[in-house]
């Protein structure tokens, strides 16, 4: 049964860290690219970073860069989000998300990720 389930969200203050995980049951990780993604309350969802699987780069939205960091463990098939510095506007549901390893990750989109998890919701008090 193909399966993603976030776990690893909470509540924190701002300028804390949380480490967000994503089991990947069902799939060989290394044959998707990945997408961590995010919907705030009212507000569309946006995409927070991506991993293509052609050249293994990483892409992270401009409001992230620098304190965000996206990994796997292909052994374990789990990808995770590192959230450095966080701020009470990082709070949102969280998805982990993947699509075909083909997938260029510039200008990256839901639309464009086949398989999703149910989320997770993270929450930074100031």
């Amino acid at each position: 049964q193909l399966q993603l389930v976030e776990s690893g969200g909470g509540l924190v203050q701002s300028g804390g860290s949380l480490r967000l995980s994503c089991l990947a049951s069902g799939f060989t990780l290394d044959s998707y690219s990945i997408g961590w993604f995010r919907q705030a309350p009212g507000k569309e969802r946006e995409g927070v970073s991506c991993m293509s699987r052609v050249d293994g780069s990483t892409y992270y939205s401009d409001s992230v860069k620098g304190r965000f960091t996206i990994s796997t463990d292909n052994a374990k098939n789990t990808v995770y989000l590192q959230m450095n510095g966080l701020k009470p506007e990082d709070t949102a549901e969280y998805y982990c998300a993947l699509t075909q390893a083909t997938y260029y990750c510039s200008g990256f989109v839901p639309y464009d990720f086949d398989y999703w998890g149910p989320g997770t919701q993270v929450t930074v008090s100031s």
